[in-house]
């Protein structure tokens, strides 16, 4: 009996494109209609069978063991295993893309990528747009800075880098690895022009940016100096102002005693006048905190002086009250701190006649039984 075939229920259009699926993977096999996207393990891939991979040693007993992910361990397989044969080639250069891709923070993968740039004649320019990419990504990933530095020096074109940071600035103005790129970049290639103005607009938008504040005093440090009357007194003006506008700002101040404490902060003239008058309006710890270092360094000076008695007690007297109102009312959760330094200034430069000046709450402690019982 002669079969009959049944006749196809498909439409004839759905009939051809299953013909033509049926013969493309007759044709192809079965990588057609894979997913691009899908990670191909490289000990999969055929181009790659020449190299026999090398898995990490954790040593026969290891306490912690890490549990890679299977793409991590083969990627980084692999990579063993062309550092081991100091392989330069296209494959090996590509694959540390992988391997930075899968941990960035890896400083050998950094260091064998730059050997490839330069033994296979890579593009730089290329390679900044990939840095660019990593560090919008990892900002505060201190292998690839390191890495930007390296192509900029090879480049030798910092052309790009200021106006980098400052779009990485603006996302965190406390990074501390852009600063340290930017200060690499402007001393290396005396970019200093216009940096106090990039500072002083850092400052506008946040008084209390500490790292604005540092990088003000390295330009300033690295071009005119602090030498010149004219710029101490500048920056003696500009600190107050700040001052002014957020006087619980420990930043300011910080500059100000930097600035100063080499030279003597009781040696400007008009400073204490200045400070003391703001103390009036904008008091807080840290301005008090100033007034006492003020002190302690006249001390010390009028020390080394005669015919000074008069006013060594005096100022002697304004430091103690200083630390009193500091440990008493100002910033009582160092008060242990501030009565130990008015026992210190006090034992350092006071006399008899000074003993009872309010330091601590010494003064106030109860005789002993015995002595109490005598006296009376």
């Amino acid at each position: 009996m002669s079969s009959v075939e049944e006749p196809s229920s498909d439409p004839a259009g759905v009939k051809e494109q299953k013909e033509l699926d049926a013969e493309v993977e007759d044709n192809f096999g079965d990588s057609y209609g894979a997913d691009p996207t899908r990670y191909t393990f490289y000990r999969d891939r055929k181009d790659w069978a020449d190299l026999e991979p090398v898995p990490q040693d954790d040593g026969p007993n290891p306490v912690v063991k890490i549990a890679y992910s299977d793409k991590f361990a083969d990627v980084y397989d692999y990579f063993r295993a062309l550092l081991k044969k100091d392989e330069r080639s296209d494959r090996a250069f590509a694959l540390t893309a992988d391997a930075i891709e899968l941990n960035a923070a890896n400083y050998t993968v950094w260091h064998y990528r730059r050997v490839l740039l330069q033994a296979l004649s890579k593009d730089l320019r290329e390679e900044m747009k990939y840095i660019t990419n990593i560090i919008e990504e990892q900002p505060k990933n201190y292998q690839v800075w390191h890495h930007r530095r390296m192509v900029v020096e090879w480049l030798n074109d910092p052309s790009e880098e200021l106006e980098f940071i400052a779009d990485i600035l603006s996302q965190d103005a406390k990074n501390y690895h852009a600063w340290q790129h930017r200060q690499w970049v402007i001393q290396e290639y005396k970019l200093w022009d216009n940096e106090l103005d990039f500072v002083e607009s850092l400052l506008e938008e946040d008084v209390r940016n500490n790292s604005a504040w540092n990088q003000r005093h390295f330009v300033i440090s690295h071009t005119t100096g602090f030498s010149d009357p004219a710029v101490v007194q500048r920056e003696i003006q500009y600190c107050l102002n700040q001052i002014r506008k957020a006087p619980h700002n420990e930043s300011a101040w910080n500059y100000l005693k930097g600035m100063l404490q080499d030279r003597g902060l009781s040696s400007q003239p008009g400073l204490l006048e200045k400070v003391l008058e703001l103390k009036e309006t904008h008091c807080s710890p840290y301005l008090l905190a100033f007034l006492f270092d003020c002190y302690e360094d006249a001390l010390e000076s009028s020390f080394q002086k005669e015919n000074m008695e008069q006013e060594h007690k005096e100022t002697l007297r304004k430091a103690l009250e200083i630390c009193e109102l500091l440990a008493q009312k100002k910033d009582t959760i160092r008060k242990q701190y501030w009565q130990f330094l008015g026992r210190s200034l006090k034992n350092k430069y006071g006399e008899d006649s000074l003993s009872n000046e309010p330091v601590a709450e010494e003064a106030n402690q109860s005789v002993p039984t015995s002595e109490s019982q005598e006296a009376s």
